[in-house]
């Protein structure tokens, strides 16, 4: 007897339909799998068989055949369990084939019959609010990730035996709700506070420009100066994540399976803080077929990279694509994906490898040839779309003690989103959303100078050594500096700070 379930596969972060054909025949005792099926695809054999076992029904002694369609697409994980099960049951007449029609099924089983999350729910729910057929059954661990997509009905199932009963008696089971409303209940409401901070005055405000104009920072300084106390309250002061970035945000992390037991949805702009021993897949993405790596996952968020000339050579080349295009094509034998991959990235790294080559109250230990390998680690391409490089001099102890109420991340934020405002408003034709993103057309554009400030930056440029690449950068910086300060019009203030942030060019 032939029947058939509907279930998805995941390409990339995108989800396709599956068809799961079964036929049960007469023949020896046999489990027959075609369709391009992956490791963990194929050991659901076994899987299923001692599910069905362990839930009360029979497991049949003929020759089987399951046929995963499309056929020429590579699958992989074990979401196809379920509907793997369910259609062995359909065949040998212990369950209706015809309650089959009409569900997108989905589920990893345990050898005792219970469901288990999967990855990807979300673009899963995603792809079934598109088809014909809106309904999903999976586990009650993925359902509140599938019901942030409005048009679609999940089912939410804890066992197999529990989805038989459902699919004999359809009313037993309502489909899962979630109140779109609780997803801003705990939006920004981070830990650490811009307030905590002790001096660093020219820090904060680098990194208040940064984030206004979306502009990559790179911080450098001697050991415990702060650098990393910043960069961790960098989200604190981001413009909130609207409801389409939180879809597009959260589904990257459902793919990966980061959403399972979670509220469904990401609510706040990531943090992706990397330690310097990392490879260049777990970084970019990898496996046979990819799945996202931390830069992806730091989509609309902040990638922080400590020790930035400790990191190997070729995980720091594999950020000039993403910090270009905002995405990171990975190509692999049986796939080739893009993921996105827009983010803003904030980096350290100390002035030399003993780190006080600046500090005016330890001696540097290392020489001349030292600093210069040390610093020639971050090639020159990769620090060109770095706009922002500022030193992060170590506190003074008198700003350490000082009782003074410093400015908090709300204050900075607000200043942050007025920004923001005035870039969407200006960019709304230009395809762009902030102002690091203009292209060179577009500095010309938008970032007209009066003839004095010409005359500034003309004598900074002569002065001060900066390469060609230098100059957009600045003027980049400058609009930001001025949407900042409310300003239509760059000005001589304006330029003069953003020469600061640009102070420790490749010359220096």
């Amino acid at each position: 007897m032939l029947a058939r379930a509907l279930s998805f596969g995941l390409h990339g972060i995108e989800a396709y339909p599956v068809e799961i054909e079964v036929d049960v025949s007469r023949g020896l005792p046999a489990v027959n799998m075609v369709g391009l099926p992956d490791s963990a695809v194929k050991e659901s054999r076994e899987r299923v068989k001692s599910a069905i076992k362990n839930s009360g029904f029979n497991w049949p002694a003929e020759r089987i055949t399951l046929s995963l369609a499309p056929s020429g697409i590579r699958k992989e994980g074990a979401c196809f369990d379920l509907g793997i099960a369910l259609g062995i049951l359909a065949a040998t007449g212990q369950i209706n084939s015809s309650g089959l029609s009409g569900y997108f099924i989905l589920g990893e089983l345990a050898l005792d019959g219970t469901l288990r999350p999967i990855r990807g729910a979300l673009p899963i729910a995603m792809a079934a609010a598109n088809s014909a057929s809106n309904r999903v059954i999976l586990p009650e661990q993925n359902a509140k990730e599938a019901a942030i997509v409005s048009g679609v009905s999940v089912f939410a199932l804890k066992t197999l035996r529990e989805s038989v009963e459902f699919l004999n008696n359809p009313g037993m089971l309502k489909p899962f709700r979630l109140d779109l409303l609780s997803l801003s209940e705990n939006k920004n409401l981070h830990r650490v506070d811009f307030s905590e901070v002790k001096g660093q005055f020219l820090a904060k405000r680098a990194l208040e420009v940064a984030i206004a104009g979306g502009h990559n920072i790179l911080m450098i300084g001697p050991p415990g100066s702060g650098k990393t106390m910043l960069a961790k309250r960098i989200p604190t002061i981001m413009p909130d994540l609207t409801l389409e970035e939180m879809l597009e945000v959260s589904k990257i992390h459902s793919v990966v399976g980061a959403l399972v037991n979670k509220n469904g949805i990401i609510s706040t702009r990531p943090f992706r803080s990397l330690h310097h021993t990392i490879s260049s897949a777990a970084m970019v993405g990898g496996g046979s077929i990819p799945i996202p790596g931390e830069i992806s996952l730091a989509h609309q968020g902040v990638l922080f990279l400590d020790e930035l000339p400790e990191f190997r050579r070729d995980c720091l080349e594999a950020l000039r694509q993403p910090l270009e295009d905002g995405s990171i094509r990975v190509a692999r034998i049986f796939k080739s994906v893009t993921f996105p991959a827009a983010f803003v990235l904030v980096a350290a790294m100390n002035p030399c490898p003993c780190g006080y080559f600046t500090d005016p109250h330890k001696a540097c230990r290392c020489n001349t040839t030292k600093i210069a390998s040390y610093r020639a680690k971050i090639s020159g391409p990769l620090l060109d779309r770095i706009d922002i490089h500022i030193e992060v001099p170590a506190a003074k102890y008198q700003e350490l003690s000082s009782n003074l109420p410093a400015e908090s991340s709300a204050q900075i934020q607000e200043r942050v989103n007025k920004a923001r405002d005035i870039q969407r408003a200006r960019f709304k034709d230009e395809g762009i959303g902030c102002n690091a993103q203009m292209s060179h057309k577009q500095v010309r554009k938008f970032c007209a100078l009066g003839k004095e400030e010409n005359e500034l930056l003309k004598l900074a440029m002569a002065e001060l050594n900066f390469s060609a690449r230098a100059y957009d950068k600045i003027l980049k910086i400058s609009r930001t500096l001025a949407d900042l300060a409310g300003n239509a019009d760059i000005q001589t203030e304006h330029l003069s700070e953003a020469v600061q942030y640009r102070s420790l060019d490749r010359d220096y």
